[in-house]
């Protein structure tokens, strides 16, 4: 999810109002200017970037309008939210390209809530090249593509506070690896410091999301499919032993941080800001990190893997580039430019990842080049485009060892396939009463929300 990393997309509703989406237009914004050019609007930043990321951006425009004098690109801050996205899908608000989970892809293709970019994705020079497993989730049973594999693929790690482990008297290049050594030193780093040892995600269905990456590390499922049917599992036994877990840190322990309103920016917000020690999101958080927290590679950040046991694995998820129904021809032909130009072309051409590198590295303050994503296209490929930008890398590779040794060897886990959002959605509030509640029953909440999942699955 997460889209990305990692915001929360409601779509319980949005299939009734997917015509409404399909037909919604505003007379007023023509595509085409009286100059003949395409006009585009395209999903810029978060809201919460610094001026040397809207620069950097800014940069990216300027050069792609200069390649392609007959296009105009507007960018819009945008941050993907349950609380809002649906309401813009209705409404035809989001920008000509926007950003959706990796996931949802499948859904909005099935409620006819995205344009068909098949002949313009196909025709690029790496238009067959994706990873079969991420652009089938942009791909429609008719074998059309209607969205593609953008950015933050990501595994779900542990981020840590090198600082914190030191003021502990923990080896910070020795970052746990059991959920046992999380609960451990979590509590070393709060009796030591009186910093929050562990924090959870548990706002909308960024805790639900989360919830499902402790529970997949431990072997769990929130979903199962047996060909036919799918079956919600939120009352898995791993769902709840990660949440008696999340109880123990927080009410025998008091390590983890007493807060139930900390959605993905939030967290990363209050990890920036040094008020916890460790938390689970994507692999690829350290560049919003740096993008809109004001973190530094001599920060004191510090990147594993998230503890697995048994037939465990690591989350996995990413975000998609779409394109809205509304758009006209044109307007899809300069999008998939567009996300070629911003996305990928960096990952196929080595010119376009040096420039690319070299105005995020040169920004000031820099931009993060260099944070470990998987690949979009091929393993080869994603170590090809590193070798190209070497020169401007500055995340601390160094102290992200413990992810990148395995990044590549840990078993991975995809979301759930049918209403992941609405499962994340019936698990968020029992993260909430988890950590809210010393005498919460994790077994009636669960068996509660295991009911209403498979509602929402079966529609």
């Amino acid at each position: 999810m997460r889209s990305s990393r990692p915001t929360a997309l409601a779509l319980a509703g949005v299939l009734s109002i997917g015509l409404l989406t399909a037909c919604s237009t505003d007379d007023s914004d023509s595509p085409t200017g009286e100059d003949g050019k395409v006009r585009i609007t395209v999903a810029g930043l978060l809201p919460t970037a610094d001026d040397a990321a809207k620069e950097q951006l800014a940069e990216r425009v300027a050069a792609f309008e200069e390649e392609y004098p007959d296009i105009d690109v507007e960018t819009e801050d945008y941050e993907w939210k349950a609380s809002t996205f649906t309401t813009q899908l209705a409404g035809g608000t989001l920008p000509n390209v926007f950003e959706i989970p990796l996931t949802d892809g499948k859904t909005l293709i099935e409620n006819g809530q995205l344009a068909d970019i098949d002949a313009q994705v196909k025709a690029l020079p790496y238009g067959d090249q994706f990873n079969d497993a991420l652009i089938a989730n942009g791909t429609g049973d008719d074998g059309k593509i209607y969205a593609v594999p953008a950015k933050s693929i990501y595994a779900v790690a542990l981020h840590y506070n090198r600082n914190l482990f030191e003021q502990a008297g923990l080896d910070p290049d020795q970052p746990p690896t059991t959920w046992d050594e999380v609960r451990e030193d979590a509590k070393k780093i709060h009796d030591a410091t009186g910093v929050a040892g562990y924090a959870m995600m548990a706002l909308d269905n960024a805790g639900g999301w989360q919830l499902a990456a402790g529970a997949n590390s431990r072997g769990g499922v929130i979903e199962t499919f047996d060909g036919d049917a799918y079956t919600a599992t939120l009352d898995d036994p791993a769902v709840a032993e990660h949440l008696q877990w999340l109880h123990d840190l927080k009410w025998e322990d008091g390590s983890l941080l007493d807060r139930t309103d900390l959605g993905w920016g939030d967290i990363n917000t209050e990890f920036a800001a040094g008020n916890l020690a460790m938390y689970t999101s994507g692999s690829d958080v350290y560049s919003s990190l740096v993008e809109a927290n004001g973190v530094t590679a001599d920060w004191g950040y510090g990147l594993t893997a998230i503890p697995t046991s048994g037939d465990g694995g690591a989350l996995t998820g990413g975000t998609m580039a779409a394109v809205t129904k509304q758009s006209t021809d044109e307007q899809k032909d300069a999008a998939v430019k567009w996300i070629d130009w911003w996305y990928l072309s960096k990952l196929q051409d080595q010119d376009q990842a040096v420039a690319d590198a070299k105005t995020r590295a040169e920004a000031d303050p820099a931009q993060a080049v260099g944070t470990p994503v998987l690949p979009i296209f091929s393993k080869e490929n994603y170590e090809q485009s590193q070798e190209w930008v070497a020169d401007y890398i500055n995340v601390p590779l160094e102290n992200m060892t413990g992810y990148t040794d395995v990044m590549f060897d840990q078993e991975l886990v995809p979301e759930a396939s049918a209403a992941v959002q609405d499962l994340y959605a019936q698990l968020f509030p029992v993260v909430q009463a988890v950590i809210s509640d010393e005498n919460a029953d994790i077994d009636a909440l669960l068996a509660t929300a295991n009911d209403a999942g498979q509602s929402a699955i079966d529609g």
